[in-house]
C-alpha cells in the first residue's frame, strides 16, 4: 500500500476513532502511508453504550495514541427533536445514524483546530454514506481531508490482516457476526447474513426491543412548539425523555425496521433498524398536528418535510435550503402544543387521544347529533355544494361520450358489399 500524500508543515491529524478494525488500522497507515507525525483520536458521544468508550480508551491506550472523548449528547438530542418536528423519516424509518454524523462531524472538527491539526480523517469506505456525511462538514474547513480505507481500496479481509501483522490491538473487526451502530435515538444491525434480502433475521439481533407480549401500556406526552416535554406529566429534558420512551416502548416490541434502503451513491442494501423512542414521538407528533393544523398546511407540510429528512439523510442539515425549511416549520410548529395519548401494543404506538386548545375542530358541528355546522350554517346549505361536487367531472364524461358517438365509422360508413359482383 502507498500513497504520495503528503503532510503540510504541521504534522497531525485528528481521527474520528471508534476503537473498531477500520479505524484502528487507521492509526499506522496515515504515518506509515501518509507521512503523519502524530494522530489524535477523537471518539464523540452521542449514546453509545458505555463499553465502547471503554474499549475505545483501551485501544488508543495499547496504541499509544492520543486521545479524546468529547460529549455531544445534548447537541444530538436536540437535532432529533428537531427531526421530530419535521416527521423526518427516510424510505418508512425514523433517521438515526444520519442525524448523528454531522453532529460528530463538527465535534471532531472543534478538536482538530483546538490541537493545531492540519487534517481530518475518517475510517469509512468508498460504499456508505458515512463518508459523504463527514466531509461535508469538514470540506467547509481549510484542513486537508483523508479517508485511508476509501483511497487504499482495502477490504476489511485485507485490514484484518494488516492488523495482525503488526499485532494491532483489534478482536476480529466488528465483535461479532453483525455490524452495529447505536446512538440515542436508534441502534442500526447489518452485516454478514443480514445483507441477503431474503434471510430473516434471529431475534437475537435486536437489543432494545422485545417480541411483543400481549400486554398493552398508555403513555401521555405533551408538547410545546412541537417539541415534547413531559411523559405522564412529569417534564424531562431531551435526552432523559428518549431514553425512558427506548425503554418503556421497547420492552412492547415498538421501533423495529427491516426494509431494502436506497444510499446516497445508488447501491440498495438490507438494513434493520430499532428505534422505540423515535416511533412513538413521530407518531405523537403526527397526532397532535393532524388536530391543529389545517389541511391545505398538513398537505403542504408533507412536501416541507420529506425535503427536510432528505437533507438530513444527507448529512446536509447546515444547508442554505434547510434554513428556509425549518422557517415553514417553525411558524406551523407554534400551535403544536398539547397533549397526546399513545397506546402500546403489540409491537405498535397508535396515538389513541390528542389534545390542544389550537384544535382545529368543534365537537358540535361535526357531530351527528346537532343539527346544525354553527356559524350561520345549515345542513341544508350542502345541498348546493353537493350539486356542484363533481359537476366537471361529470362535464367531461358526457363530452367525451358524445364526441365518441360523432366519430365517423373505420371503413368511411360503408356497409358491406353482399352483391357478389368481382
Amino acid at each position: 500500500m502507498t500513497h504520495d500524500t503528503t503532510p503540510d508543515s504541521t504534522d497531525r491529524v485528528a481521527l474520528a476513532f471508534s476503537g473498531g478494525l477500520d479505524t484502528t488500522v487507521c492509526v499506522p497507515l496515515l504515518e506509515e502511508e501518509y507521512g503523519y507525525d502524530e494522530v489524535v483520536g477523537v471518539t464523540v458521544d452521542v449514546g453509545q453504550p458505555t463499553k465502547e468508550f471503554a474499549e475505545a480508551e483501551e485501544t488508543a491506550e495499547a496504541l499509544d495514541l492520543e486521545h479524546y472523548v468529547v460529549d455531544a449528547k445534548d447537541a444530538f438530542a436536540d437535532t432529533c427533536l428537531d427531526a421530530v418536528r419535521a416527521n423526518a423519516t427516510y424510505q418508512g424509518y425514523p433517521l438515526g445514524t444520519a442525524l448523528a454524523r454531522p453532529v460528530i462531524a463538527e465535534a471532531i472538527l472543534d478538536v482538530a483546530l483546538e490541537n493545531d491539526c492540519s487534517a481530518l480523517a475518517h475510517g469509512c469506505t468508498g460504499k456508505g454514506n458515512d463518508q459523504l456525511r463527514f466531509e461535508a462538514v469538514w470540506r467547509d474547513s481549510e484542513l486537508d481531508v483523508i479517508a485511508p480505507v476509501r483511497e487504499l481500496g482495502l477490504t476489511r479481509e485485507v485490514e484484518q490482516e494488516y492488523a495482525d501483522e503488526r499485532d494491532l490491538p483489534v478482536e476480529g473487526g466488528n465483535a461479532g457476526a453483525w455490524s452495529i451502530d447505536t446512538n440515542l435515538w436508534s441502534r442500526s444491525v447489518e452485516g454478514s447474513e443480514l445483507e441477503e434480502p431474503n434471510y430473516v433475521p434471529p431475534e437475537d439481533i435486536y437489543d432494545w426491543t422485545q417480541s411483543p407480549s400481549g400486554e398493552t401500556e398508555l403513555l401521555e406526552l405533551e408538547f410545546e412548539d412541537g417539541y415534547p416535554v413531559a411523559l405522564d406529566g412529569e417534564a424531562m429534558d431531551p435526552i432523559e425523555l428518549i431514553e425512558e420512551l427506548n425503554e418503556v416502548a421497547g420492552s412492547h416490541g415498538v421501533g423495529r425496521t427491516d426494509l431494502m434502503e436506497d444510499r446516497m451513491l445508488g447501491l440498495k442494501v438490507r438494513e434493520n433498524y430499532e428505534h422505540p423512542a423515535a416511533t412513538v414521538l413521530l407518531n405523537a407528533h403526527e397526532a397532535l398536528e393532524s388536530l391543529v393544523l389545517t389541511k391545505e398546511e398538513r398537505s403542504f407540510k408533507k412536501g416541507i418535510d420529506h425535503e427536510w429528512a432528505e437533507k438530513a439523510y444527507e448529512g446536509l442539515l447546515a444547508a442554505p435550503l434547510v434554513d428556509a425549511l425549518d422557517g415553514f416549520i417553525d411558524s406551523t410548529q407554534e400551535r403544536v402544543t398539547g397533549t397526546v395519548t399513545i397506546k402500546l401494543d403489540g409491537g405498535q404506538a397508535r396515538a389513541v387521544g390528542r389534545e390542544s386548545e389550537y384544535g382545529v375542530y368543534s365537537a358540535a358541528a361535526a357531530s351527528f347529533n346537532t343539527a346544525d355546522v354553527g356559524g350561520g350554517i345549515e345542513q341544508a346549505d350542502a345541498t348546493g355544494v353537493a350539486k356542484y361536487h363533481g359537476f366537471q367531472s361529470r362535464l367531461a364524461s358526457r363530452v367525451m361520450e358524445s364526441a365518441e358517438s360523432a366519430k365517423p365509422l373505420a371503413d368511411g360508413g360503408a356497409e358491406d358489399d353482399e352483391s357478389g359482383d368481382e
